[in-house]
């Protein structure tokens, strides 16, 4: 069983690490968590604002890829369990940037595994005390037909740059944990929703657009399938595989919520108008089907038996309930969409994107 003392949480500005410090720092007062996030266009120390002057809470603005920086947290902060979010993580900006995913997501992943090899030279003697607890994606296992699921032992395919780039860097945790016996923990989950997630992703997108009633782009016919996970599910998951998951496993984290992306849009547009009041189907008019993406797979859906049977853990929310919930978030929280979406990001994104 992991206690930690010290933990690390990379990316916690951002959409999941957010929650899960959300979630974490006022139930473990005699933790101390120390939050590294480089505040790029996804990361918002607004989301922060409830813990912001916790007494166990400290922030640190910089990169996962700062070598010196990472090791020099190690040693302040005698960190003892490392939970690891800071990725990007969107599928088209990786087809347009791959070069910014190999980065963060691979090259930051090693940065971290080499300070905690350093820093843990003990590790053999204090079987519980350290953990290294990797955040990974379904995406790395690649496309499913009609039928079956993915599993904690389902071969890696990786279709995109971002989820190669994730698939890389589970290898270098592997390894790490082959090599040199660094206590490590990967979770697969699925599509996360819910509060404070950047609005380039689906929901909140969409939330935003059937709001101002703008367009609704929906891919190729809509017939792509996903599994659904409620952020909030997923840091009570990330919690129990810390507490008490063992050491050098892999457990794939699922909402049990399979939806095609037409039918998850129709439900998502349809609390939008209820919430509004306004005559059913107003939201669905707006649905415009556009080019597919390049490579977009079809279907992902999650095992999740592994976690539930080893460590009791099960979803909480059905998808209609999280969804509703998740609505009446985004329409009760227009300052912080404001925010997120201020000329910072509009900057950074047609730096990134426009000689592309």
């Amino acid at each position: 069983m992991h206690s930690p003392t010290s933990v690390l949480v990379t990316g916690g500005a951002g959409f999941i690490g957010s929650n899960f410090l959300l979630h974490m720092v006022p139930r473990h007062p005699d933790v101390h968590f120390v939050n590294l996030d480089a505040l790029t266009y996804a990361g918002n120390l607004t989301n922060l604002t409830a813990i912001e002057d916790a007494a166990n809470y400290h922030f640190v603005h910089g990169s996962v890829t700062d070598a010196e920086l990472v090791a020099d947290l190690f040693a302040e902060h005698a960190v003892s369990t490392v939970v690891h979010f800071a990725a990007e993580s969107h599928v088209d900006r990786s087809i347009m940037a791959p070069l910014a995913f190999v980065e963060t997501n691979t090259k930051g992943t090693v940065v971290l595994l080499e300070a905690a090899r350093a820093a843990w030279d003990d590790r053999d003697a204090h079987p519980d005390r350290y953990r290294f607890f990797h955040v990974s994606t379904d995406e790395v296992f690649g496309s499913l037909g009609d039928d079956g699921f993915f599993s904690e032992t389902t071969p890696y395919d990786p279709r995109s740059p971002y989820s190669a780039s994730k698939a890389a860097s589970d290898h270098f945790v592997r390894a790490y944990a082959h090599t040199y016996d660094l206590p490590v923990l990967i979770s697969n989950c699925s599509n996360n929703y819910g509060p404070y997630q950047f609005p380039e992703k689906l929901i909140p997108l969409f939330i935003q657009n059937a709001l101002h009633r703008r367009p609704v782009p929906v891919y190729g016919t809509g017939e792509n399938v996903r599994d659904w996970l409620h952020v909030r599910d997923h840091c009570t998951a990330i919690a129990r595989i810390l507490e008490a998951g063992r050491v050098g496993e892999t457990y794939c984290v699922s909402g049990n919520e399979e939806r095609r992306n037409l039918d998850l849009i129709h439900l998502l547009l349809d609390l939008v108008d209820e919430a509004l009041g306004r005559e059913p189907g107003t939201s669905r008019a707006l649905i415009t089907f556009v080019k597919d993406r390049p490579g977009h797979d079809y279907r992902y859906a999650i095992d999740a038996s592994k976690l539930r049977d080893e460590l009791g853990w099960t979803p909480t929310y059905d998808l209609e309930t999280g969804l509703r919930a998740t609505v009446d978030w985004y329409l009760a929280n227009q300052d912080w969409l404001d925010a997120v979406q201020d000329e910072s990001y509009r900057d950074y994104y047609e730096q990134q994107y426009s000689h592309r």
